[in-house]
């Protein structure tokens, strides 16, 4: 295989690793919620992710960004996409919401991007690609179903904790959009690095006023390490390069395919049982992303 083959095969790959890393999200929720505060867990993951790019990046010799624009322009879609949308997520799950009306909420996502940049983005998005977010956001609606209710007294919808899915929503909606726009193609990893720094800024001030410690053990030490090394090493840098090589409505429409692969996890690791409404929404959700990710004729 030629180095050309070899690119265009990663390349092609991409898509699909960075939906099975991003599924991992709620598996390492559900080993490291119950063990520590979503601000502070937040926090240290941020602190270590940059400990893990900054020998990186000096063994590399990767330069950082020239323009001090574009470092504030990075500087945004960090605290959008990890502090905004990442702090969202582990709050509302920490304050009762079960995984799959979160999950749903912040399914909307792809659907909010394409509206968006159909009345204010000026980019065109094709009836197909419509159809196609549609018939995706009705099969995240049959995965995420069974889920409803699922978790007993706790499992349930407030004012408090929909308030935090909503944010989250709006946050990796207006990060992905934002960076699309005016963030420059720069080396993923220093671009990483000043998100990462943008975020912890952000999260540590909220993360010490949290009473609540976090009580190491085995599953919250494993939880992190993922976090850090899977989530954030791998699969922030992938979004990155997703955003930066693709159309905004293409690369948030894998955002659909999260929940039935996440379900998918589950079952192999949990014995989750897997049901047939499950799994014709899973396969409502990938035709829905076939059509929008599909090229135009």
């Amino acid at each position: 295989m030629t180095p050309a083959t070899r690119d265009n095969a990663w390349l092609r790959a991409m898509p699909w690793v960075f939906v099975l890393i991003w599924s991992t999200g709620f598996i390492v929720a559900r080993y490291g919620m119950p063990h520590a505060p979503p601000m502070k867990f937040l926090a240290v993951r941020y602190a270590l992710s940059i400990l893990c790019f900054l020998p990186w990046i000096v063994l590399a010799g990767v330069k950082w960004p020239s323009d001090r624009r574009q470092a504030l322009h990075l500087a945004v879609t960090g605290v959008l996409m990890h502090a905004g949308y990442l702090g969202g997520v582990w709050a509302a799950v920490k304050a009762g919401m079960g995984s799959g009306l979160s999950s749903l909420i912040v399914g909307i996502q792809p659907v909010l991007t394409a509206i968006w940049l159909t009345s204010v983005g000026g980019q065109h998005v094709s009836r197909r690609q419509w159809v196609g977010l549609l018939l995706g956001f009705a099969g995240l609606v049959l995965v995420v179903s069974r889920k409803f209710g699922a978790g007993g007294p706790g499992d349930q919808a407030t004012w408090l904790n929909l308030s935090f899915a909503v944010m989250a929503l709006f946050a990796i909606t207006a990060g992905t959009l934002y960076q699309k726009r005016f963030v420059m193609p720069c080396d993923v990893r220093s671009a990483n690095t000043v998100q990462l720094l943008a975020a912890l800024l952000v999260t540590l001030p909220l993360a010490l006023m949290e009473s609540e410690a976090m009580r190491w053990n085995a599953e919250l030490a494993g939880a992190m390490a993922w976090s850090v090394l899977g989530l954030t090493l791998g699969g922030s840098s992938l979004l990155y390069m997703l955003i930066q090589r693709g159309a905004a409505a293409s690369v948030t429409s894998l955002m659909y395919l999260v929940p039935p692969c996440t379900a998918l996890i589950a079952w192999l690791l949990f014995a989750e049982p897997i049901t047939a409404v499950t799994l014709a929404g899973t396969a409502l959700t990938a035709f829905g992303v076939s059509l929008v990710v599909r090229p135009a004729r």
